[in-house]
């Protein structure tokens, strides 16, 4: 139906323009009141419970939130342009409590780009910011102009100057939703948008961008990945902090200093999209959630790209600085993020801010679930002193448009506080389980001391996770992800190798738990060469015979290299690009990764406790050298795991039994009997080269029916049958 926006008749003979309702997804708080003309724009109170810009057949709504501001003035711009061609304050009489809300008429979304200027008390000592000549872009922006080549300038050659674009959503998603595959079921896929396939090596059309990954969809499916976590795809200026060092420039990479919110990084846009950004992306997340493929994406909301009071100004700094910001009583930015401030998570505005920007992500873009950057930081009040309860995360945890998405919290933050096992979950929130990843680094590489926590950490981290409390959904096993060496480099470097990040090598991680194996870096040696690459598998098939979820570093599986780099957040550059010409050199190392994957999937009980099995034997039960030895001591180096339980079907028992010689020579292993006539079977011998359909059995050294020679560094898996 047709609704006159006006008071009387007589405004309707004026050729005012009319709406249609449906076509404004609800009125949104718009009252019923006359136009008033602005420097030539009619205009009338917009949407106040629509924040940001929204395109009507007869013009553009626009809202924004500022608690402390005393005016705002909408700015317009001609696309590409510098300086605004129009200038609208917003009546104070369109000011509902701390919302400025504008309806302009004739507006047309091709036409024109936006931004906002806010005037108010300027106070710095008590934290409070406002500028009447700062442009400053909208926090709900769906598009932010001027980036859309990766490493140029924005738009105007004026640095942080950001506008923001109207976007129209048209994507039709069909029957694709959450796919809502439980967690502990999920190998997950940790990688980088652009370094993916930038490299001319990985053989797709559009490089680097995320029509290029979605190109790769077929490589994942067959690989057996289920999850891909992609590192920041949030709207960023890799220009941040740009130099040139020893001749090569280095950019803010990584992306962990967000821009906006709401908006997709346009650099990884492989064309132009202006006001359907976004488009790319969810063709991306529809084909590989069509192929069975959930998509988490990191989300860092501990601190943004404006930086500290030195930093540049143009989001909430300029809209609500002493609300958004962390703030010391002389007005300064505390930095438990290591980034230059840390956002206000729990504070309510703050609060509200962060879930709309979640629900956005989930029911625009369909994504499964989101991974948080230094997640600790969310737990903070004001003052920077850890909550017992956090405001946000409960509000997170119990959000109904969000109860069927996964969180996964980095439970620590660079002020000190680590809360691997403690971070406050409701039963909802999972966490990268770091503690996983030091304990079976160290083991794996041969230390001492260690083999009893590197049980506990195959076996679901039972000290950290009560499995009768959260079950197998709270861990996520990792041993390499995007910060630290990759799994390759682990067993290639004793020591980081960070120079050409122009930090004199003082950048990144000094305790990553490495071994060369005889020789830092690339090698000649046959023994090195064969020995890494065993190494490699061992930590596969620790990892994935590991209770909880299980996550790699993208390239892993065939043995990337950023060589000895440990911290490549700069590296925009074969350091951080994947080189897949290793794929067909590491063949076998990849399809060892392969066949490991299946073989979780086709074992419930590597992943979570299943139904007891049949022939009585426990659920998980230790044989540390020799039958129900479960005793671990300071030279223990060879661990025995057997997981019992029903198969996938629950029609018939399934028993592995894991075992891991970390030692530099071979040891015995006695293997438990079976009953009901069942036998163990060798499927996994890293020693050997792994093909498809080798014999193991005929393969690994008998030392009687239920013994066998486990060679130095090597891991073994039996399965009953």
């Amino acid at each position: 139906m047709k609704n006159w926006l006006f008071n009387d008749k007589s405004e309707r003979a004026n050729h005012w323009q009319d709406y249609d309702l449906r076509d404004l997804n609800g009125m949104a708080g718009m009252a019923l009141c006359p136009m008033t003309e602005i420097n030539g724009y009619m205009v009338r109170p917009g949407f106040y419970r629509m924040n940001g810009s929204y395109q009507t057949d007869s013009g553009v709504s626009f809202t924004i939130n500022s608690h402390g501001a005393t005016s705002c003035e909408l700015l317009l711009y001609r696309p590409h342009g510098s300086e605004p061609f129009a200038t609208i304050p917003i009546p104070k009489e369109y000011r509902i409590g701390d919302t400025y809300s504008i309806l302009v008429y004739g507006l047309k979304m091709h036409t024109f780009e936006y931004a906002y200027r806010f005037d108010g008390p300027n106070v710095p000592e008590k934290g409070i910011r406002f500028d009447k000549n700062q442009v400053i872009l909208d926090p709900y922006a769906r598009a932010v102009t001027g980036q859309h080549e990766w490493g140029e300038k924005p738009e105007g050659g004026k640095d942080f100057e950001y506008k923001a674009r109207v976007v129209k959503n048209d994507f039709d998603w069909g029957d694709v939703g959450q796919l809502n595959t439980p967690i502990e079921d999920l190998i997950i896929y940790e990688t980088h948008v652009r370094g993916y396939t930038k490299d001319k090596s990985s053989g797709v059309s559009a490089k680097g961008t995320f029509e290029g990954l979605r190109e790769k969809i077929p490589y994942l499916k067959d690989l057996g990945i289920n999850a891909v976590e992609l590192m920041p795809i949030f709207e960023f200026d890799e220009m941040e902090n740009a130099r040139v060092v020893d001749g090569v420039q280095l950019y803010n990479y990584w992306g962990y200093n967000t821009v906006s919110f709401f908006a997709p990084n346009t650099g990884y846009a492989s064309q132009t999209e202006h006001h359907y950004e976004g488009k790319e992306l969810k063709r991306l997340i529809y084909d590989l959630k069509k192929n069975g493929i959930e998509v988490i994406l990191d989300v860092v909301f501990n601190h943004t790209a404006e930086g500290n009071e030195n930093g540049p100004c143009f989001s909430f700094k300029g809209i609500d600085n002493n609300i958004y910001y962390m703030l010391t009583p002389d007005g300064k930015y505390y930095n438990f993020s290591g980034c230059g401030n840390v956002m206000n998570c729990n504070h309510p505005i703050v609060r509200n801010f962060i879930l709309d920007c979640l629900r956005h992500w989930v029911v625009e873009y369909r994504v499964d679930g989101f991974r948080f950057d230094l997640a600790s930081i969310l737990g903070r009040d004001q003052n920077g002193a850890p909550m017992a309860n956090p405001p946000i995360l409960e509000a997170l945890a119990f959000d109904s448009v969000l109860s069927k998405t996964k969180l996964i919290a980095e439970a620590w933050d660079a002020g000190g506080l680590y809360q691997v096992g403690s971070f406050p979950s409701w039963n909802r929130w999972a966490e990268w389980n770091g503690k996983y990843r030091d304990d079976m680094r160290r083991f794996l590489k041969g230390d001492d001391g260690v083999a009893g926590a590197a049980i506990t950490r195959i076996t679901g981290s039972t000290d950290l996770y009560s499995p009768e409390g959260r079950g197998h959904s709270a861990s996520v096993n990792f041993i390499t992800c995007h910060d630290g060496f990759t799994l390759y480099d682990l067993y290639s470097y004793n020591h980081k190798h960070n120079e050409k990040n122009g930090w004199n090598n003082t950048d990144g991680d000094n305790n990553g738990y490495s071994w060369n194996c005889g020789c830092e870096g690339e090698t000649d040696d046959l023994v090195i060469y064969n020995m890494r690459k065993r190494l490699v598998k061992n930590a596969f098939a620790a990892l994935l015979c590991s209770r909880g979820a299980a996550m790699f570093f993208a390239g892993d599986e065939f043995c990337n290299t950023q060589f000895g780099n440990n911290n490549a957040y700069c590296q925009d550059n074969i350091i951080s690009w994947l080189d897949w010409t290793r794929l067909e050199e590491y063949e076998e190392v990849h399809d060892f990764v392969k066949f490991m994957i299946a073989f979780r999937k086709e074992h419930p009980i590597l992943r979570k406790r299943t139904n007891p099995a049949a022939c009585q034997l426990p659920p998980i039960s230790f044989h540390n050298g020799y039958p129900y030895n479960s005793v671990t001591e300071y030279n223990t180096h060879m661990i025995g795991i057997m997981f019992a339980g029903r198969n996938v079907d629950n029609t018939k028992d399934d028993i592995i039994f894991y075992c891991m010689n970390s030692y530099w020579e071979p040891l015995t292993l006695q293997l438990p009997s079976l009953n009901n006539g069942m036998s163990w079977k060798i499927v996994v011998n890293t020693n050997c080269e792994y093909k498809d359909g080798v014999d193991f059995e005929s393969m690994t050294e008998k030392l009687g029916p239920y013994a066998v020679c486990v060679p130095a560094r090597s891991t073994i898996i039996f399965m009953a049958e």
